[in-house]
């Protein structure tokens, strides 16, 4: 069978199938795993702490082109990517270890630039770069992993429950405005630079990860793929449904004005939003809003189910039809 005809998650589910048959139960390791394949991080015990490592790749051609963006912006998103995973679990990032990819015509000014855009984020939330790795490659990529801590109960993709609410931070298609700017060739100006700041150097929300936790929520997940897309995930993972009004969908006012036709599309099934989606009752939410520096908007709820179906409802109370739900590595 073909990666096309079973797409990214189901080979996820068929790697996860082959992991877990090769359990071995008197490995005291897996005793100590809490969280493997399937959530935004693992996590396990480490003593009296959890641990928390994640790993992601930005591949040329495939989640960025030559010349869209500079060096430095590149290796921002690239650290940026793996902090929003650490986020979403209400995780605190401490390590990170970098392996490039170079073509042997690769400039050394380049890479140079690139560390100096991880460092930059990296500073912000006190990541140490503690190593990585080099080898040749037809095509550049940067490939991190991510260390960090949390604390007794991380978020989890698999805890809503129906009756929570949905929310989520920032504005989602604020990156899929950006970059169908930057892939138009669009001349930047003071109201689109938001839209292509959101792609090229995205916010990892670990802020927001932590207040969502202490708030009592249990439950996130990092907006990459797409808002619909992701909260399908939670849904299958916790066994519910899920309804989105999308009249509550907080479009940013540049992607309105500048795709008034799209904006909304874009905010449901763009993708590499980076913002958090969770779910919690309206209280936790409250002390959220209370207590986060950006924008936290409730759009929905979480439903009894069909598992993992995700409805979209219009101003009207009448559904409402997504072109596309999100991205998909290897689908049609």
């Amino acid at each position: 069978m073909k990666l096309s005809e079973i797409g990214e998650f189901g080979l996820i589910n068929v790697l996860s199938k082959i992991v877990e048959d090769g359990r071995n139960p008197k490995n005291p390791q897996w005793k100590n795993l809490l969280a493997g394949i399937g959530d935004d991080t693992a996590v396990w015990r480490n003593g009296k702490r959890l641990a928390l490592a994640t790993t992601d790749c930005l591949v040329e051609n495939v989640h960025f082109k030559r010349g869209q963006s500079s060096w430095r912006d590149l290796g921002w998103k690239a650290l940026a990517v793996n902090l929003s995973d650490i986020a979403a679990m209400g995780g605190k990032a401490e390590y990170a270890l970098v392996t490039l990819g170079l073509p042997h015509y690769t400039e050394t000014e380049s890479i140079i630039e690139l560390y100096e855009g991880m460092i930059d984020l990296a500073k912000m939330w006190g990541v140490v770069i503690a190593g990585g790795d080099t080898t040749l490659s037809e095509k550049f990529f940067v490939s991190l992993t991510v260390t960090g801590s949390s604390g007794k109960r991380p978020l989890r993709r698999s805890s809503a429950l129906p009756g929570d609410l949905i929310a989520v931070t920032g504005s989602p298609g604020m990156a899929a405005a950006g970059f169908k700017l930057i892939e138009n060739g669009a001349k930047e100006n003071e109201i689109d630079s938001p839209l292509r700041q959101a792609f090229l150097r995205p916010t990892p929300r670990l802020e927001e990860g932590t207040a969502i936790c202490a708030s009592g929520c249990r439950t996130a997940i990092d907006i990459s793929d797409g808002l619909v897309a992701d909260l399908g995930r939670i849904c299958n993972s916790s066994g519910t449904g899920a309804t989105i009004h999308t009249s509550m969908v907080p479009v940013h006012p540049s992607a309105n004005k500048i795709f008034p036709a799209e904006a909304l599309q874009m905010a449901l099934g763009g993708g590499e939003d980076y913002e958090l989606l969770f779910t919690a009752n309206s209280g936790a939410i409250e002390k959220v809003k209370r207590t986060a520096s950006s924008r936290i908007t409730v759009i929905g709820e979480i439903t009894a189910g069909p598992a993992g179906v995700v409805n979209l409802i219009d101003e009207n109370g009448s559904a409402y039809r997504i072109e596309k739900a999100g991205w998909d590595h290897f689908g049609k």
